[in-house]
């Protein structure tokens, strides 16, 4: 299941490592209202894991071209920030994975479709950005998820071989860069359910960090 040797593990932040996809989702509702726009659970969805660039055309086709999009990303931000004041959530087992890979020396990196300024806010805020070797978003990549790019930086930030990292993510396009990368990739859903093609690429599923540690502890 898992690449043997393990030279890396790249995570994804949001939905993965931090227990934010639903505080999204009350911003983004709420942002949209605040504009006098009705959001809808199949667009959000599609937003999970997705670009700025794709998610603001996104946003365009399906509520107009004259869609407020540089307010709507203020409020979502403002709300945000409010929702996570006093905590920034992590995912079950999130911790626990990182020490114990911590303890062995295997490097861990994050790949994220977050601007470098709020990723490494957000995981200094949660206590883990000492536990992670590397981080790289969306600010330090040309093209986003799905495209390999911000994996392959991953991996190379940490001397990772693709072919022998492993990447564990929550989102569809994360679920397709990684693999586009060469990664053994293991999704843990959060928002979205895997899917047929998810399933065809060769993704293991689990259903927590926990799991994956425990998988991890077992193999290595």
């Amino acid at each position: 299941m898992f690449p043997v040797p393990l030279d890396a593990v790249i995570f994804d932040m949001d939905g993965l490592l931090l227990d934010t996809e639903r505080l999204y989702r009350t911003a983004i509702f709420g942002a949209c209202e605040d504009l006098g726009h009705n959001m809808q659970d199949s667009l959000h969805l599609s937003l999970v894991g997705t670009p700025k660039e794709i998610g603001d055309a996104k946003l365009r086709a399906h509520f107009g071209d004259d869609f407020a999009i540089d307010a709507y990303h203020e409020k979502c931000r403002t709300r945000f920030r409010i929702l996570c004041a006093t905590n920034m959530p992590l995912r079950q087992g999130a911790s626990e994975i990182l020490d114990w890979l911590k303890e062995l020396n295997i490097p861990r990196a994050v790949a994220t479709s977050t601007p470098r300024m709020l990723a490494l806010d957000h995981l200094d805020r949660a206590g883990i950005i000492d536990r992670i070797d590397a981080v790289v978003t969306r600010t330090d990549v040309e093209l986003g998820k799905p495209h390999p790019e911000t994996f392959l930086k991953a991996a190379a930030a940490v001397g990772g071989r693709p072919s022998h990292c492993l990447a564990l993510e929550d989102s569809y396009n994360g679920i397709r860069a990684a693999t586009t990368a060469g990664m053994v990739t293991v999704m843990v859903p959060d928002m979205l359910p895997p899917t047929e093609e998810i399933r065809r690429l060769g993704v293991s599923v689990a259903p927590n960090l926990h799991c994956v540690l425990s998988d991890l502890q077992s193999s290595i």
